[in-house]
């Protein structure tokens, strides 16, 4: 998989992350977020610039932790990764 296809879907894994969580549909907020969690570790294998690395590391802290208003920071995490994926991707 190429590295702007990866950083998609991680985009899309983190929102359905946050709309389960928003939902308090905690079986989907984990399946995806164990999705998430694998969309990472795939993008550690690429070569990252320093934005990016920044980005996968507060989002994987953010995931695992059991913060209640964490829905809303997924979510933006989810757009960040988004546009990045758009702009800088091309």
């Amino acid at each position: 998989m190429n590295q702007k296809l990866v950083i998609e879907s991680l985009a899309m894994d983190l929102k359905r992350v946050a709309l389960g969580l928003h939902r308090g549909s905690h079986s989907m907020a984990n399946r995806f977020k164990e999705e998430a969690l694998k969309r990472e570790s795939e993008l550690e294998n690429y070569q990252l610039d320093s934005y990016l690395r920044n980005l996968l590391k507060k989002t994987k802290e953010i995931l695992l932790s059991k913060k209640d208003n964490r829905a809303e920071d997924i979510l933006m995490y989810s757009i960040l990764f988004q546009n990045f994926a758009l702009k800088k991707m091309q």
